[in-house]
């Protein structure tokens, strides 16, 4: 790989955030700063999902075969389904998280009234992805898929869609893309249904959109067609993460309905979303996409506190106490080692914050704070900092945005 072009498995080992073992190819062994960030990603994910209301569950993680079948997927993609055998069961990991959704919608009786039904999920999926396609975040054997499923009425299919692009684009801006770029992937070449639901589906989604895409011909998934946004990153990389599909199939085929205002038996439409995709996969395109350097909320650590030497320890702790206090993930640094020496080695582990901590600090009681990407050193009063840093893992911006 060119040195200039970030690698997120080098960088990952610089900031200590995951490893690979040969005792499970392709799966991710997370260390503690690495599962930070992936807790936070779906910390955020969940405000989302509050603010567009709708309801987190979980499901099974193994289902039975015979699921599989009905709903099509044996058929498309049993050579990337890991199978288990219990007694004279057969089982299948899953590789989506629809069936258990649809499953959970017809556990009842639903009426008119219950729809939209806003399923969400971040659920465990698995691929037996061949060995020589593995490579480190971005092609793995497990993942966690930000999986939903809105479940609703034909008439309420375009206003869905709508707030689904509206959700989708809210979440990306947030990561500050170089941009976002939109397909239609139409039906394809091996598919279920009749061609008068594949024109009445591709139609929504076209209405939906509106402009500003390009088609995808015989790319959309066998049970219906399918929004994907592509991001750009820093580099000007293109990263196909989030997708928005339709489907008018799977309902009948599981043979979920809803109760009409006629009192009738209707299948519902679902529409499959996901937002990140594989959060792991997104995670390794966000380590190339700022190089490391997350955002301070993303950040594992987000200060290092560092004493000037050792007749300063126990004022550094106290500054590390008062911050932690404030729910900010920081860290003390009290080795006996040259000041230009710690400062540099938490520079080169992207550290967002690092407090000097001296006899200056000590009689002002201001603390000297050194920025990343910056060589100046600014002294503030603790409770500014404090402030600043707060506002800016609050508001999860991008940027620094200092209001000491």
């Amino acid at each position: 790989m060119d040195k200039k072009i970030p690698d997120h498995r080098k960088i990952g080992k610089q900031m200590n955030l995951f490893c690979f073992d040969d005792t499970s190819p392709g799966n991710i062994f997370w260390n503690q700063n690495g599962l930070i960030i992936f807790q936070e990603l779906k910390k955020y994910v969940r405000s989302k999902l509050k603010k567009y209301e709708y309801q987190e569950v979980k499901t099974p993680t193994i289902l039975n075969e015979s699921l599989w079948k009905n709903t099509g997927h044996l058929q498309n993609y049993e050579k990337n389904m890991f199978k288990t055998n219990s007694e004279s069961n057969k089982y299948c990991l899953k590789p989506m998280n629809c069936p258990g959704h649809i499953k959970i919608f017809g556990q009842k009786i639903r009426s008119y009234k219950d729809l939209p039904l806003r399923i969400a999920e971040f659920g465990s999926c698995y691929r037996n992805e061949l060995s020589g396609s593995l490579h480190g975040l971005m092609r793995v054997r497990e993942f966690t898929q930000d999986d939903a499923h809105i479940f609703c009425t034909e008439e309420q299919v375009f206003r869905e869609i709508r707030k689904c692009i509206e959700m989708v684009q809210e979440i990306y801006k947030t990561f500050e893309f170089k941009k976002v770029s939109i397909k239609l992937a139409t039906r394809p070449k091996q598919r279920i249904g009749d061609e008068r639901q594949w024109d009445r589906a591709e139609s929504i989604l076209e209405r939906a959109l509106e402009k500003n895409f390009d088609f995808l011909p015989e790319n959309g998934a066998f049970y219906g067609p399918k929004i994907e946004f592509t991001l750009h990153d820093k580099l000007g990389r293109e990263w196909q993460c989030g997708t928005i599909q339709l489907d008018f199939l799977l309902p009948i085929k599981l043979g979920i309905s809803y109760i009409n205002e006629k009192n009738e038996r209707i299948h519902p439409m679902i529409i499959h979303r996901a937002v990140l995709g594989s959060i792991e996969r997104f995670i390794g395109i966000l380590i190339e996409h700022c190089d490391g350097h997350f955002p301070t909320w993303l950040s594992p650590i987000q200060v290092v506190v560092i004493n000037v030497s050792k007749k300063y320890i126990e004022f550094s702790k106290k500054i590390v106490r008062k911050i932690r206090k404030s729910g900010i993930r920081v860290e003390q640094d009290l080795r006996n080692e040259k000041i230009n020496f710690k400062i540099r080695q938490h520079s080169f582990s992207r550290v967002p914050y690092i407090i000097l901590c001296g006899r200056e600090e000590e009689r002002t009681g201001n603390i000297s704070i050194r920025e990343q990407f910056s060589q100046k050193i600014v002294k503030v009063p603790i409770e500014d900092f404090i402030r600043s840093i707060s506002s800016e893992i609050k508001n999860y911006f991008f940027k620094r945005r200092n209001e000491y």
